[in-house]
């Protein structure tokens, strides 16, 4: 039952990504293989959650070839969301499809409230840690208090670094950073399965090349660790209806 539910609801979010009705997505000749698990963020309103830069969120079951098996029939999500990893001439065939097929009308949905809050690392973190500070903890009492007063979707919290270090070391902290945000929400009284993070080391800086040519890419470098500040941040969405 679990998995066929799983099954059902990841068809319901492509359906709705294309715009097809709800009476389409249960034919019978349709199967979505996802092996038992959703690679996507859906939320209620049978939608696949997008960061704040329009790119869908990923859960822990995805893999290249979770992304790929979502595709059957007239239900490509994993081209809509992966186009660089899901073959394009499977993309193309499961696309055709839907074209022929007129849409049907759709009841409104409520309109989803997002809040996208962008936080220094260095206000939640001491540098190069991931135990949350107590100022840290006092705006993530905010965020929870906040989020109780809406009927939550999700919450996604992506932890960044800056470029001080190695990429596998970056990338771990990133990570841990915004576990730790999970975490403290969890505590809170947020409901785990409504709280999905990730990861981005210094893959996403925001300082640009205004820090180059600062001395040695150290910790000890105090002008280049302040230059690069706001590279150390956690990104956190919430996303929920009124």
């Amino acid at each position: 039952m679990i998995k066929q539910a799983k099954k059902q609801l990841l068809m319901a979010a492509a359906m709705a990504a294309l715009g097809l009705s709800a009476s389409a997505s249960f034919a019978k000749d349709v199967v979505v293989d996802t092996k038992g698990e959703v690679p996507y963020v859906i939320d209620s309103r049978a939608v696949v959650a997008r960061s704040g830069h329009d790119l869908c969120w990923r859960t822990g079951y995805w893999t290249p070839a979770a992304a790929a098996n979502t595709l059957a029939g007239e239900f490509p999500v994993g081209c809509e969301c992966d186009k660089d990893v899901v073959p394009q001439d499977k993309c193309v065939k499961a696309a055709a499809p839907a074209a022929a097929k007129p849409s049907a009308p759709v009841a409104a949905a409520p309109a989803p409230v997002s809040d996208k809050i962008k936080l220094a690392a260095d206000a939640l973190f001491e540098f190069d840690k991931a135990v949350l500070l107590p100022a840290g903890k006092t705006k993530l009492d905010d965020l929870a208090a906040k989020s109780k007063g809406l009927k939550l979707e999700v919450i996604l919290a992506v932890g960044h670094t800056d470029r001080i270090g190695s990429d596998v070391y970056n990338q771990k902290l990133s990570q841990k950073r915004a576990a730790a945000v999970k975490d403290y929400l969890v505590g809170k009284g947020v409901e785990a399965n409504r709280v999905y993070t990730e990861g981005k080391g210094e893959k996403q800086p925001i300082t640009g090349d205004k820090c180059n040519n600062l001395g040695k890419e150290t910790g000890k470098n105090k002008k280049l660790v302040e230059c690069l500040q706001p590279d150390r941040r956690v990104e956190i969405e919430v996303i929920g209806t009124k």
